[in-house]
């Protein structure tokens, strides 16, 4: 779910990512116009380069597509995963307060509580602009 929109993820394109022949993670994303919507990201190795590397991976396809912005949406208690995408350098762009009891509405076996015991509510909009490989950046 991200901004009252189901997905249907194993029908969209995607990478996944290998270390010694494993499949340790898994990134899902919908191209719209000049936008990438990254839809899921999955790693089981923390701290390996998974999640760098399938974000690289769709980063490459969405300028390739010819998207300008990468986004995604996250809860507000997803706190490793908000680290994270700051650090790879996505911005914060929006709180959607409350919208998560929309979403949960459509798939109701979203918990109410989340992460480290946080109740989950809002959903965080975070953005990476693509510049073309032509523009300077």
């Amino acid at each position: 779910m991200s901004r009252g929109v189901a997905h249907e993820t194993t029908v969209l394109p995607g990478f996944v990512a290998y270390l010694d022949e494993e499949p340790v993670g898994v990134a899902t994303y919908r191209v719209t116009g000049r936008e990438c919507e990254l839809i899921t990201l999955d790693s089981v190795r923390e701290g390996a380069g998974v999640g760098t590397a399938l974000v690289d991976a769709v980063v490459e396809a969405a300028r390739a597509a010819g998207a300008g912005r990468l986004w995604l949406v996250t809860t507000n208690d997803n706190l490793r995963a908000l680290r994270f995408y700051q650090r790879y350098g996505f911005d914060l762009v929006g709180v959607h307060r409350d919208a998560v009891a929309a979403s949960r509405a459509l798939k109701p076996s979203i918990p109410e509580i989340g992460l480290d015991g946080i109740p989950i509510r809002h959903e965080l909009e975070l953005e990476l602009s693509l510049p073309s490989s032509t523009e300077p950046t």
